[in-house]
């Protein structure tokens, strides 16, 4: 067990640090920004859609590792889904996170399935996707 944190720590880790898809979008279709006022992390998510397609997704923002990890993942999970795809995969990721299902093992959001034992800390590897959701429902 204790190997397959390590490895989850190091996922964890290896995003915040080497963030993907870092950086504001020229243009964006979708552009949120959300503030955590409990830690003071912060994120704004930006989108590009061609047609129905998530054709590109950016974040920039400033927070702890999980909120940093967890929006870099985001946006590698969510570019090239529908809007309708999308929806869905943040729906099961915050339903996971609040301990309504489990990760699979082979996914690499499951480095964040550990922060469930800190539900402080929930709302951190969430920000970003409820930044995300609460764009798409206003465009």
């Amino acid at each position: 067990m204790d190997g397959m944190r390590d490895l989850h720590a190091q996922v964890i880790m290896d995003h915040s640090e080497r963030p993907r898809n870092r950086g504001a979008l020229d243009n964006a279709d979708l552009e949120n920004h959300l503030l955590n006022p409990l830690c003071g992390d912060e994120v704004t998510v930006y989108a590009a859609f061609y047609g129905d397609t998530v054709s590109e997704v950016r974040f920039t923002g400033r927070g702890c590792s999980i909120s940093q990890a967890s929006a870099s993942m985001m946006t590698e999970r969510l570019t090239g889904k529908s809007r309708e795809e999308a929806e869905a995969e943040i729906a099961g990721f915050k339903s996971r996170m609040t301990g309504d299902g489990e990760f699979s093992d082979t996914e690499e959001l499951a480095a964040l399935g550990g922060v469930i034992r800190y539900p402080s800390r929930i709302r951190c590897a969430t920000l970003a996707w409820t930044a995300f959701e609460e764009g798409l429902e206003g465009s």
